[in-house]
Parts: C-alpha cells; structure tokens; sequence
C-alpha cells in the first residue's frame, strides 16, 4: 500500500512540474511561432504593396481590388527606365536648353544624320533613353513566385482580403484608397487558442484590427501597415 501510494506521490509531482513547465513555456513558445509567421506575413503584405504601387503608377494612378490583375501585372507588365549619361551645364539652361529640347535635338540629328546643332548646344556627350524593363525582374528578387501574392503564409491556403475605395478629396481631386487584410484567426491557426483569444481581446479593446493589414479604406495612411 506504502509503494502505491508513493508511486501515486511521484505521478503527482511529475504532472505538478509539467503543469508548471506548461504554463511558462506556453507563452513563450506561442511567442516564437507567432514571430515567425508575422514576419512571413509582413513580408508578403510588403509585397503586395510594391506591386500595387507599380500598378497606380501605370493606370491612372487606381489600385486593383483583384489579386488576378494584380498577379498578370506583375507577370507581365513593363516600367519605364530612363538610361541617362551627362547633365545640362548651368551655362546651357541659362540659354533655354531643356533635357526635352536636348533629347529633341539629338533625336533629329539622328534622324538626318546633321549633328550641326548638336555641336552647337555642347550635347556630344548627353543622351536619355528610356528602356522598358519587365515589373517583376524590377521590384522582385529572381524566381519570385508571383502566384503565392495572394495567399496568407500559414494560412492553409486563405487569401488575403483585398478592396479598394475610390472618393474625392475637399480640393475636389479624386483619389483611390486600398486596403490589404488578414485576421490573426488565418495564420495563428493551430497554436493556443487561448493566446489567440487574448490577442484578439487585447486589439479589439483598443478598437484596431485584429490582425496584420496595409492601407485603411476610411483614411489615406501611404498604405503603412497596422505593425509600423
């Protein structure tokens, strides 16, 4: 009877360290992950955002609310790069050269094979031309995976919430707003619940979102993100 009932003691003490190994290392280890998977998180919002800059830029300064057009663009779209070599001396701007007019004279010369005016402006050694380059060898890193844009890291294939609003400023400019979103319920998913629980608490007593998100439909921030 004595060793059973110091068997039962050891068992209880055992499960009493594990109990108080549980609730020190819980917190901490939910932290880790969770570090992890923002950071993930972070990066792929960052991303949008590039992408849907580039895109403003080239369609009359609109975002897109469809990770589709999104997606093509960065697969297929070009920017415009401006190759430069030399500058307008002081000295030719004071006599009414622009870069406009110089690209204009040089671009004649070229044309009628004359370099008289050339010559005369001093624009031997000055040349603009714009090449195209392809938006996803620009604003990404090689092999860039333009399809994974749209899905959450660790979010079991969960896309982001994308919309866009378009409104009108009090100058009477119009202007476009976009907003990218995930809840912590996606990519927290599977660690203590719990810890998720609080989080969301703690977010929605302070009346912010409850999760990672770029831009906000209600008011132009530049499209930073709620962790900046």
């Amino acid at each position: 009877m004595k060793t059973v009932f110091n068997i039962v003691l050891v068992l209880c003490a055992f499960a009493l360290v594990y109990i108080c190994y549980a609730s020190i290392m819980g917190p901490i280890n939910f932290e880790k992950e969770e570090d992890i998977r923002e950071k993930a998180v972070i990066a792929r919002l960052v991303d949008i955002r590039k992408a849907q800059a580039e895109y403003r830029n080239l369609h009359n300064q609109q975002y897109t609310a469809s990770f589709d057009s999104l997606i093509n663009f960065v697969k297929t779209a070009k920017l415009p790069f401006v190759f430069k070599k030399g500058e307008l001396t002081d000295k030719q701007l004071e006599d009414g050269l622009t870069e406009k007019k110089a690209v204009q004279i040089i671009a004649k010369a070229q044309k009628t094979g004359n370099y008289n005016e050339v010559k005369k402006w001093g624009l031997e050694n000055f040349a603009r031309d714009t090449q195209w380059v392809a938006v996803i060898d620009t604003i990404f890193p090689k092999g860039y995976n333009a399809d994974s844009m749209r899905y959450v890291p660790f979010g079991n294939g969960a896309q982001f919430e994308m919309a866009i609003r378009n409104d009108t400023a009090k100058s009477g400019a119009p202007f476009c707003l976009l907003e990218v979103k995930t809840p912590y319920t996606v990519y927290l998913n599977g660690l203590d619940r719990q810890e998720i629980a609080n989080k969301i608490d703690m977010q929605t007593k302070l009346n912010k979102y409850p999760g990672l998100m770029i831009g906000n439909l209600e008011t132009a921030n530049n499209n930073a993100g709620n962790w900046e």
